[in-house]
């Protein structure tokens, strides 16, 4: 009702709708509710607020914050997040306390973040506020100053369009939902069109309605164990393989499903919009759906992706199972993908590459470090074997330099992850920092918690956001950004520092075969 009927494009939609994305949240009489599962006869006679209704006093002490923190990237998440810490704020909870943040921020998903930063956020703007234990008081090279007009917005977005390839803004509209998304802007009476099971469009006035024809059903989290769908290669006999290494399907889990609009004859907006999806959309068929829907019947038209067709239809990292001896011989078994081979041939140089076929969804070298990242975890542990160190859990320290040319160099310890970061000119060094801290939560995640279901027919089962395994705010470690400035000319950190902190990560844990390793030991360290 808020989004297609009263046009309020704010209200976000990240799960279409399972509740469980936190971008639609609105307050009801003050207390936060997820609007995509709540029905409007329920709210019959009461307030709804959106964060665009929020009072200019607090709309402007969580922008400052947000802004002053780096808490907003791409700024899908953040509009819901500031009506939930405002509905808890008014109600007299205690925002600079780590416990309740982390309680509020359950309900939501930010992929973008890591939460560090918007939890500094919220210890800034609260009324009395004072600094968390772990996230403010021992923080960064350059801790939040609470002043976001000490910033340069300009600076700020070339390193965010940087790191994520494309445009973005991180600026006090974004915080609050005021940019538009690949969803948002179409005129009145744009058709909506929804993917049927068998690839066909339904178009309909409503979303509604659009929903019923394509006979949209709700996608739900399997009872299936994940399981790595390529198998470790057999040792040579009378030999054991050193180092092995062998990955699960998982989710780039970007929020804004794939979507995009277009009149007829026109050009179709951008899935892409105020977000770099890690690499996800970047072939996405939505845009051209969206141009021949419109012109085949006159209208303009707005194709949209469910949660569960991003799931379905999206690219995932390639899996990879590998077998090495300490002197970096072996076999890398890899999902048939253009370009992975030649990856693992360049890092791994000793070994022989096999590309296999898997069952499975759409692979990509688009994502986030895709193949690369796996092949520095796997040449850092032959480093650590040939200078004469065992595989065993503890203290690890990983530095890598990615293809761009940024270097990054991660430690964990039990007081958390460490991370220096080498990207040539910072340009704004909270923005820089947010993006190296959402690339070491990633790499935690990816290493310790994540994965999809995907049956031996290669069918995706996990469909829900909370099938995914990402780690949510309270599962997170303290993460130390250093920043060494340059002069250089900038390039994007994301991919070493995801890939730096992935290998440290996997080594402290005595580089178990499987991921995800599910081991989160580090996530209370440092925390108060």
């Amino acid at each position: 009702m808020l989004r297609d009927r009263l046009g309020i494009e704010a209200v976000l939609d990240g799960c279409s709708p399972q509740g469980q994305c936190g971008c639609c949240t609105v307050l009801v009489d003050d207390a936060p509710r997820v609007a995509c599962v709540t029905p409007a006869r329920r709210v019959a006679g009461r307030q709804v607020t959106t964060a665009a209704g929020l009072t200019p006093p607090e709309q402007q002490r969580w922008t400052d914050a947000f802004l002053a923190c780096g808490a907003s990237q791409c700024g899908f998440c953040t509009p819901g997040i500031v009506c939930r810490f405002v509905g808890h704020e008014r109600r007299g909870a205690d925002l600079t306390d780590r416990a309740t943040v982390d309680k509020a921020l359950a309900a939501h998903l930010c992929r973008c973040t890591g939460w560090q930063t918007i939890r500094e956020a919220a210890a800034i703007a609260a009324p009395s506020p004072r600094a968390l234990a772990t996230d403010v008081a021992t923080s960064v090279a350059a801790p939040p100053s609470g002043d976001a007009t000490e910033r340069d917005p300009d600076a700020a977005a070339r390193r965010a369009s940087i790191e994520t390839g494309g445009p973005q803004r991180s600026v006090a509209a974004s915080v609050l939902g005021g940019f538009d998304f690949g969803a948002d802007g179409a005129p009145p009476g744009t058709l909506i069109g929804i993917g049927g099971p068998t690839g066909d469009w339904h178009t309909a006035e409503s979303l509604t309605e659009a929903r019923r024809q394509a006979g949209k059903v709700q996608g739900r989290r399997t009872t299936l164990e994940p399981t790595p769908p390529i198998e470790i290669p057999d040792a040579p006999p009378g030999t054991q393989w050193d180092v092995q290494l062998a990955t699960c399907w998982t989710e780039p889990g970007y929020l804004e499903t794939d979507a995009a609009w277009c009149e007829p004859g026109g050009e179709p907006s951008d899935p892409l919009a105020n977000g770099g999806a890690f690499g996800a959309k970047t072939t996405s068929p939505v845009r051209i759906e969206a141009r021949r829907l419109a012109d085949d019947l006159g209208r303009p038209v707005r194709v949209l992706w469910s949660r569960e067709d991003t799931v379905r239809r999206g690219p995932k990292r390639p899996p990879l199972a590998a077998g090495l001896h300490a002197d970096g011989t072996g076999i890398v078994r890899i999902a048939r993908t253009p370009g992975a081979a030649q990856v693992l041939r360049t890092v791994l140089p000793h070994a022989k590459v096999e590309e296999v076929d898997v069952a499975g969804p759409t692979t990509s070298m688009d994502l986030r470090g895709a193949v690369w990242a796996e092949a520095q975890m796997l040449s850092a542990a032959l480093h650590r074997l040939q200078t004469g160190e065992p595989l065993e859990a503890g203290t690890a320290t990983v530095k890598v330099t990615s293809p761009e040319g940024a270097t990054a160099s991660a430690t964990v310890t039990p007081d958390g992850i460490e991370l220096h970061i080498d990207a040539g000119n910072p340009l704004d060094v909270t923005t820089l920092r947010s993006y190296a801290i959402g690339a070491a939560h990633m790499a935690w995640s990816w290493v310790t918690s994540e994965s999809l279901t995907v049956d031996p027919e290669g069918h995706v089962q996990d469909l829900t956001i909370r099938s995914f395994g990402i780690a949510r705010s309270a599962d997170t470690p303290h993460i130390n950004i250093t920043i060494e400035p340059s002069q250089h000319p900038p390039i994007p950190a994301g991919s070493a520092a995801f890939a730096a902190a992935a290998a440290a990560i996997w080594l402290t844990q005595g580089a178990p075969p499987h991921l995800p390793t599910h081991c989160t030991a580090l996530a209370s360290a440092g925390d108060g």
